[in-house]
């Protein structure tokens, strides 16, 4: 996360003055009439007349016309393939027959079915839900015309958020309604339980790929030649999630990196001239699996997806989720991204057939890729009145004064849009309406009663509802659209949050502690690799924009003005930074030698439910299984805890005076130290 220049050229982008970023960090402004709900059509043209309409998408100039079946037989007769199978044979000892027959098999259980029919009843049946479901569905159009032409010049990649289950629905379900050519997306094995839905989503263009490949050298060689093949031709643009699976705290998951690898290959093999990668942001009044999130996160295993759940699920045609805003961004030419920074030739040393080992370079690359994709994402995903609303609630649980809600919501959302935030927020209605209807839609998790807004904590018959407390699965649903806020607030936050850290307003100590802050916490939130000084800059920029601090040469001042925004933003980032010492504290109570990450995720629960039992602490984010995790990925990568793996299985075992001190660096009792220095 360090930057490689030194902490004496801080702000020196800025020098002494915060204008002088100005060109660096303000931000454009985006227009909302660029915006089209696709459903007002839909609400005036049959769904049958829409499903049946003439469909001829614009396709890439270069693709090579084959239908499914014939795609399965070009992987299978690659090159690649008979490489890897003969290699294998060798080493396994078994005939070169058996592992053509075991690539079939493999072929058989991921390869999509894409046809016309399927693509048509879809389209059918999601305008219905869709229009049941949503008031609206907004558009970016610019994007799509700018994904028109992307997808006639170079194959294409969708990199979408991923919120929910609907993510994927949405999409193919755009692309059809703009006559854009339907995607083949990465879907999990999970749905290929699901009797009939899974076969037709095989149709919609669904290919399958399992989540771990635990070393089978045959699988990946044919899954990656599968997508490989399919980019090539242009047969459809590909689709897959960054972050791998839903978030279900509303936060962007740090990238995962094998389908990133895979869809790049093609280029750097000089198979393709060029490949398009395309963020798409999908943002949500209302996630339809809050609850079900909230429950996971709690501990309750993710139930198994089913025909039979799909149909029980149903109930949700009675509920109302408000608008979808999705954005797509502009398409980034892969060629450009490594024009000066990687070369093609290592790939022509050897035949393209043959497999080699990823450079640190071409990691290094892919790596910062991945994170651009993801920031992108993040730049253009909407903020709706709701988080706003739910961060101010949070901060002053578990009831307000009407009046005095509508106040602090109306300030913090000039501050977000001080900030650079992409909000949605009617102007044509008065701010009392905007607040109430948006308490309306969320009425399952709070009431508004006698002008006094009050966070649904208690469920009135019984505080335990399926072995949760009550109070925990509303407060985490109400933390996950917080969590949308620091999309946007998360640098000027962790500026703040150093500021409340550091003695004294040197500005070098502050950079220190911010640095510190981002190691920390770089599993929980996106940052680029390598940028913490431009992050850090940006922070104090924006403070500086809201009049909230002066920056000088030498120190970064807090204004009479400030101390209120500064306040709000430490606020907002207390819980990680609280929840990270309880769970220093419990690894300093831990008493077993070692344990697994299974029982870690068990103990801990259980002595941060103790904790809040006794009234000891208030931070109910620390019960989130993600917290969770993310705190235990990084005290291994800070040294706190060692991993080892033991008979097929990994042990963790705690550095108790590292844990010690990280805990009074986070508490502020232990100075972070110099840049050079601030490790543990």
């Amino acid at each position: 996360m360090d930057s490689s220049r030194s902490s004496s050229s801080c702000f020196s982008v800025g020098s002494t003055s915060p204008g002088a970023v100005v060109l660096l960090y303000s931000k454009e402004l985006k227009k909302w009439d660029e915006f089209e709900d696709v459903l007002e059509e839909r609400r005036h043209v049959s769904d049958l007349k829409f499903a049946m309409k003439c469909y001829t998408p614009l396709v890439y100039k270069g693709i090579t016309p084959c239908k499914p079946s014939e795609i399965k037989c070009s992987v299978l007769n690659s090159e690649e393939i008979h490489y890897v199978i003969k290699q294998l044979s060798r080493e396994s000892l078994q005939s070169a027959e058996v592992l053509r027959e075991e690539a079939c098999e493999i072929l058989d259980e991921m390869n999509h079915k894409l046809r016309l029919g399927a693509i048509r009843f879809c389209a059918f049946a999601l305008s219905k839900v869709f229009k049941q479901i949503f008031s609206k569905v907004c558009v970016n159009e610019e994007g799509i015309q700018k994904l028109q032409r992307a997808i006639q010049e170079h194959p294409v990649v969708l990199l979408p958020s991923h919120r929910s289950y609907i993510d994927f629905l949405m999409l193919s379900f755009l692309l059809y309604n703009y006559d854009l050519p339907v995607p083949v997306i990465a879907a999990g094995m999970d749905f290929l339980g699901m009797k009939m839905v899974g076969e037709l989503l095989r149709m919609s263009g669904a290919f399958f790929m399992r989540r771990t490949f635990g070393g089978n050298k045959l699988y990946w060689a044919v899954f990656s030649q599968y997508v490989k093949t399919m980019l090539r031709n242009g047969y459809a643009p590909v689709e897959f999630f960054l972050e791998g699976t839903r978030s279900r705290s509303a936060k962007t998951l740090t990238p995962k990196f094998g389908l990133l690898n895979i869809v790049m290959e093609p280029f750097f093999k000089r198979e393709v001239f060029d490949t398009y990668l395309v963020p798409i942001s999908i943002s949500y009044d209302r996630i339809l699996e809050e609850t079900l999130y909230a429950y996971e996160l709690l501990g309750v295993p993710k139930p198994k997806e089913s025909t039979t759940g799909l149909l029980k699920a149903r109930k949700i045609l009675s509920e109302k989720f408000g608008n979808i805003h999705v954005y797509f961004g502009d398409p980034v030419s892969l060629r450009s991204l490594a024009a000066g920074r990687m070369r093609q030739s290592p790939y022509n040393l050897v035949p393209r057939y043959i497999p080699q080992k990823q450079s640190e370079d071409m990691h290094a690359f892919v790596t910062e890729v991945a994170y651009r994709m993801q920031l992108l994402q993040i730049q253009n995903l909407v903020l709706s009145p709701w988080p706003l609303i739910v961060a101010v609630l949070l901060q002053n649980r578990p009831s307000m004064d009407f009046d005095a809600l509508l106040e602090k919501t109306l300030w913090l959302k000039g501050l977000a849009q001080a900030f650079g935030g992409f909000l949605t927020w009617p102007d044509s209605e008065l701010a009392e309406e905007v607040v109430q209807s948006s308490l309306l839609l969320h009425s399952n998790v709070v009431s508004l009663a006698k002008d006094r807004v009050t966070l649904k904590v208690d469920s009135g018959d019984a505080e335990v509802v399926d072995g949760l407390v009550f109070q925990h699965i509303t407060l985490l649903m109400c933390s996950a659209y917080r969590n949308q806020l620091l999309n946007t607030f998360v640098r000027p936050s962790l500026v703040a949050v150093a500021l409340q850290m550091t003695p004294g307003f040197r500005k070098e100590d502050v950079y220190s502690c911010f640095r510190f802050l981002c190691n920390v916490f770089s599993d929980e939130f996106i940052f680029l690799p390598g940028n913490a000084l431009k992050d850090f800059e940006e922070g104090c920029y924006l403070l500086c924009k809201s009049e909230a601090a002066q920056v000088t040469t030498r120190d970064i001042l807090v204004t009479e003005k400030g101390n209120t925004v500064l306040e709000f933003l430490i606020g907002l980032f207390k819980p990680f930074v609280e929840s990270y010492q309880i769970i220093c504290k419990y690894l300093l109570n831990e008493e077993e030698d070692y344990f697994t990450e299974k029982q870690y995720l068990v103990k801990v629960r259980k002595f941060t439910g103790q904790l809040l039992d006794q009234g000891a602490s208030q931070c109910y984010d620390v019960l989130s299984s993600d917290v969770q995790k993310n705190a235990l990925a990084a005290f291994v990568r800070l040294g706190v805890v060692q991993k080892k793996k033991v008979n097929n299985d990994y042990i963790f075992t705690v550095n108790e005076p590292a844990t010690t001190k990280l805990e009074e660096m986070l508490g502020g009792k232990t100075p972070v130290g110099k840049p050079a220095t601030a490790k543990l």
